[in-house]
């Protein structure tokens, strides 16, 4: 199925040497903003028009945290009818690692988590980076568009190279935001639900797209320049205080029983005031699990501190702890149920495998056309 760009209004032409720059980065906040706003309104009139990618790397189990920041979201967009494309990037897990890890089981899980929450795979493609090659040679002619240094001042590249603590950067760290610009071209998707903070990955994206178009088709438009669609930053913390991550076993995860939530949450950080109150700036950690238990449809932040009053932190988790339980006590079923049936979880992936090759086959054989690359 081909996918045309949304009609939308064009974005003012970028000037591709100075992409790290504050000021163009700015400048493509604020057209990204105006844009966010068209297009969710164009949702509203015709999601069909739109085809997102996203996806996550199988690290494992999903928590709390994926779940109001993306998971929910990406339920929302596949009901609303958007053509949508869900990727286990398993090859990005060894960008910035000497292991993969037991990858089978964290994809597996990863696709049970995915499915519980309510993904149809009937509506949404599930499918992995390693099992649809012709995405990942889309990564060769996107590698002869963009320079060493427009890769090593790209921010997510800067802060992982940091983070490793002075050892090498590996190839795959380095292209890492081509690899991503050839997940989102290689199914042509026209939107991508994004942070703030991913922007530059996405403007990449948009560059490459153009100057294939232009280099190799000749102005015509085999790529489409992709639009993000802005979320909001959900930063949910976890129960130390700190940002929620499997790293610090600090998560609420999904597939965790009401027992084991319950005690979790019980350790999580509040304050010494008993008078429940709202302030994200001077109890962050109150507000935090008041926010939590909003989002999940408690009533607004404001209204439930309200209702808990003097209860002090005992109250508080009382509360959230009961929300939480609830809200994911259908999640945590289907869970269950999917648990039971590896054989159902494997076809998913082997059905979302098929028809994303059948894309990127289609997409790798049009790139070769525009290349003159095509023997026959």
């Amino acid at each position: 199925m081909r996918v045309t760009s949304a009609a939308l209004p064009s974005d003012p032409p970028i000037d591709d040497t100075e992409l790290s720059t504050t000021e163009t980065l700015d400048r493509s906040l604020l057209s990204a903003v105006a844009r966010s706003g068209e297009i969710e309104q164009a949702l509203a009139t015709d999601a069909s028009r739109f085809r997102v990618l996203t996806g996550d790397r199988p690290t494992g189990r999903l928590h709390l945290g994926h779940y109001l920041g993306t998971l929910a979201n990406r339920v929302r967009l596949q009901d609303l009818g958007v053509q949508t494309m869900l990727l286990v990037a398993d090859y990005q897990v060894i960008t910035d690692r000497d292991d993969a890890g037991p990858i089978a089981e964290r994809t597996r899980e990863l696709v049970t988590d995915y499915l519980a929450a309510g993904i149809d795979p009937a509506r949404t493609t599930i499918f992995a980076h390693s099992a649809v090659p012709a995405l990942n040679q889309l990564m060769l002619p996107f590698l002869s568009l963009v320079t060493d240094s427009e890769l090593r001042r790209n921010p997510t590249v800067k802060a992982e190279n940091e983070a490793t603590g002075g050892r090498p950067m590996s190839g795959l760290l380095l292209t890492y935001p081509v690899h991503q610009a050839a997940d989102i071209l290689f199914c042509k998707a026209n939107l991508v639900p994004v942070g703030k903070d991913q922007l530059p990955h996405l403007e990449l994206t948009r560059v490459i797209a153009r100057r294939f178009n232009e280099r190799y088709a000749g102005g015509a438009t085999v790529f489409p320049s992709p639009d993000a669609l802005l979320s909001e930053a959900v930063n949910v913390l976890g129960v130390d205080g700190q940002k929620m991550s499997k790293s610090r076993r600090n998560t609420i995860d999904l597939a965790m029983t009401e027992d084991e939530t319950t005690k979790q949450l019980k350790r999580a950080v509040t304050d010494s005031d008993r008078n429940i109150t709202y302030d994200p700036v001077g109890r962050p950690e109150v507000a935090n699990l008041l926010s939590i238990a909003a989002q999940l449809g408690a009533g607004t932040p404001e209204a439930l501190a309200a209702q808990i009053g003097d209860g002090g932190g005992g109250g508080l988790k009382k509360l959230v702890t009961e929300v939480v339980n609830e809200h994911l006590r259908p999640i945590r079923a289907r869970r269950r149920e999917l648990e039971a049936d590896p054989g159902y979880l494997a076809s998913v992936l082997a059905e979302g495998n098929a028809r994303a090759n059948e894309i990127a086959d289609a997409t790798l054989a049009e790139v070769r056309d525009a290349m003159g690359m095509t023997y026959r």
